[in-house]
């Protein structure tokens, strides 16, 4: 298990995640991209603990989304099922897990203090915070995609599930989008990843 684990997360972290899973007896998978998350954590009908996170070249990304799963974990074994999935036990089970990470030898100075903010009050998904997710990005393996608020104003882009926008107006933090297929609006995260299709 080490051996993976040292392909997916930084290599300073491989001990401490190997313990924390092997303390919480979870299953881990790697699984395929999945486009509308990055992990997931759930108990079998068995009563195993399993945690599925997508293959990533991104370590820093799938470091997170480790700890973020197993705070989930954790949170349920402690404050029992009836807690909100992001609610406050949630968040207080996520810092006090990520804390020791937060750390130069984890990560590079580009995202040490970013990751730092964001877990002064962590949300539902790192990509939910745009600084964060815009920095997190550099660390992928290169891919044609491009965040919302990177496509020019009038341009039109094209979503995972094929279905084709243009880029609208932002209002306040979201950006007004039409599909041109039904000629609905719909408002978009300024970090949502989509592909510009070139005229």
């Amino acid at each position: 298990m080490k051996e993976i684990l040292a392909k997916y997360i930084p290599e300073t972290t491989v001990d401490a995640a190997f313990d924390l899973i092997k303390r919480n007896k979870v299953h881990l998978q790697i699984v395929n991209q999945r486009v509308t998350r990055h992990g997931d954590y759930r108990v079998l009908q068995n009563g195993q603990h399993k945690i599925t996170i997508n293959a990533s070249g991104n370590k820093y990304r799938f470091f997170i989304t480790l700890v973020h799963e197993m705070a989930h974990l954790e949170a349920f074994e402690v404050y029992g099922r009836r807690i909100k999935p992001h609610g406050l036990e949630w968040k207080i089970t996520f810092q006090k897990l990520m804390l020791p990470f937060i750390h130069p030898s984890v990560f590079p100075n580009t995202l040490l203090p970013l990751v730092a903010r964001h877990f002064r009050n962590p949300k539902a998904s790192s990509d939910t915070d745009a600084k964060l997710a815009l920095a997190l990005k550099y660390y992928d393996l290169p891919n044609n995609k491009n965040y919302i608020f990177e496509i020019p104003h009038g341009a039109f882009f094209k979503m995972y599930n094929g279905k084709v926008f243009k880029r609208g107006a932002q209002k306040v933090k979201r950006f007004e989008c039409l599909e041109v297929s039904s000629g609905r609006t719909f408002l978009f995260n300024p970090n949502a990843e989509v592909e510009l299709l070139k005229e």
